[in-house]
């Protein structure tokens, strides 16, 4: 199952700079995550400052 970003993104991108797959890109007010991308490797939550990627 894909990691999702919740609105407590504060879009400072750590997590696309993360992402092995590239999977993370900037969106509206917040960065999202391609769910057909994602690898489910945890990396963009271990990246984030204030955890906002997580598994769904």
């Amino acid at each position: 199952m894909a990691y999702v970003i919740s609105d407590e993104c504060i879009s400072c991108g750590a997590c696309a700079d993360g992402c092995p797959v590239g999977a993370i890109s900037e969106g509206d007010g917040k960065y999202v995550i391609d769910d057909s991308a994602c690898i489910d490797c945890g990396a963009c939550e271990a990246a984030c400052p204030v955890g906002a990627p997580s598994a769904q």
